[in-house]
């Protein structure tokens, strides 16, 4: 029901679910590049509610591209039926990658990993191990005998170093392969500086902030596992375990789906709002099993890289298994998240509202 089959149906359907809400609405042009279909690419704000206050929710999608397929259904659903709307403001940011949501893509226009690039760029994360792999991860063939000598090197480096260091190494954020996968960008890229600027207009009038980054792709299928993202106060961990419960996970425990990043757009929220209590998860939809997830994301990166066309049928089959990675056509997958996705986002409601926060 609230699932979109293109970019551009996804943000017709979120402005008019905010229009109708009487929300303020804001859009942010991406001009350097144009959509899969020849449409504007926008990053698009709605804020329901007071401008300033004890507390606000923000709620944003897109910010891996084709993952905002089941971020923006989440926040249409919230529009549409989340009982707090008339006690708690919210923003909700709507493609923060489009780009990426137009052409189903992970990545902007520049190959870059939106949420490994809010990093120090005068000062990059150093090589942890990525350098080496990158010649498995991008074979000069897909279907060829590159591709699986290319696969025999990244499983023999994965029994020698181990799986989970293999994992850290390829997706904790790359800044040295600009052709390669998790790249963080050598500058503060478009989206980046737009999140900068939301956060300066919209979001310093609150003194509690919930943040929720919406993604799929990693963890238990359709689950939505709270991955904490943190908070500037000590106290942070402490009180989103209280919002959320056993539930929630931590990468920098390793307990979580996803290996400890640097660079993720929480950090922007952490950095502009100096004065805010701010409690921060990524909420992450599952959806194949993590080496099948980061195959489409290899073979994606290889299509895009190719210097002349690729025939159809390899393009289609490479499509097709980047939406299976990150939006499955599967009605059952599709409920699963609308359901424990607004169950997550009223947990975050619940938490920040200024009675529920003064009494815990």
């Amino acid at each position: 029901m609230y699932f979109s089959a293109s970019y551009g149906e996804a943000r017709q359907r979120f402005l008019a679910a905010a229009g109708e809400r009487g929300a303020h609405l804001e859009s942010f042009r991406l001009d350097t590049a144009g959509g899969a279909r020849g449409e504007a690419l926008s990053t698009d704000v709605a804020r329901l509610g007071a401008s300033s206050g004890p507390a606000a929710l923000v709620l944003v999608s897109g910010t891996h591209g084709t993952e905002g397929f089941a971020g923006s259904a989440c926040q249409l659903r919230a529009l549409h039926e989340a009982a707090w709307l008339a006690d708690l403001p919210v923003v909700l940011v709507h493609a923060l990658n489009p780009f990426g949501f137009s052409y189903r893509r992970r990545v902007n226009e520049d190959n870059i990993d939106i949420n490994r690039n809010f990093i120090d760029h005068d000062e990059p994360p150093g090589e942890r191990g990525y350098g080496a792999l990158h010649p498995f991860l991008l074979p000069a063939d897909w279907e060829g005998p590159a591709r699986a000598e290319a696969d025999a090197g990244l499983f023999a480096a994965a029994d020698r170093l181990g799986l989970r260091a293999v994992q850290q190494s390829i997706t904790g954020g790359q800044y040295t392969h600009a052709d390669g996968l998790f790249y963080g960008g050598a500058a503060p890229c478009w989206s980046n500086r737009t999140w900068h600027h939301i956060i300066r207009t919209y979001l310093t009038g609150y003194e509690r902030v919930a943040y929720i980054d919406l993604h799929t792709g990693l963890g238990e299928r359709a689950a939505a596992e709270p991955i904490f993202r943190g908070g500037p106060d000590e106290q942070a961990p402490r009180r989103a375990r209280r919002w959320y419960g056993e539930a929630l996970t931590d990468s920098d425990e390793g307990t979580a789906s996803s290996t400890p990043i640097g660079g993720n757009s929480a950090s922007a929220l952490v950095q502009e709002l100096v004065d805010a209590e701010i409690t921060a998860i990524t909420c992450e939809f599952g959806t194949l099993d993590g080496l099948t997830v980061l195959r489409a994301l290899q073979g994606d990166n290889w299509l895009w890289q190719q210097p002349e066309p690729v025939d159809e049928p390899l393009r289609a089959r490479l499509g097709a298994l980047m939406r299976e990675a990150f939006d499955p056509p599967d009605e059952q997958w599709r409920a699963d998240v609308l359901d424990r996705g607004l169950a997550v986002i009223n947990q975050a409601a619940a938490g920040v509202l200024p009675e529920t926060a003064d009494a815990a």
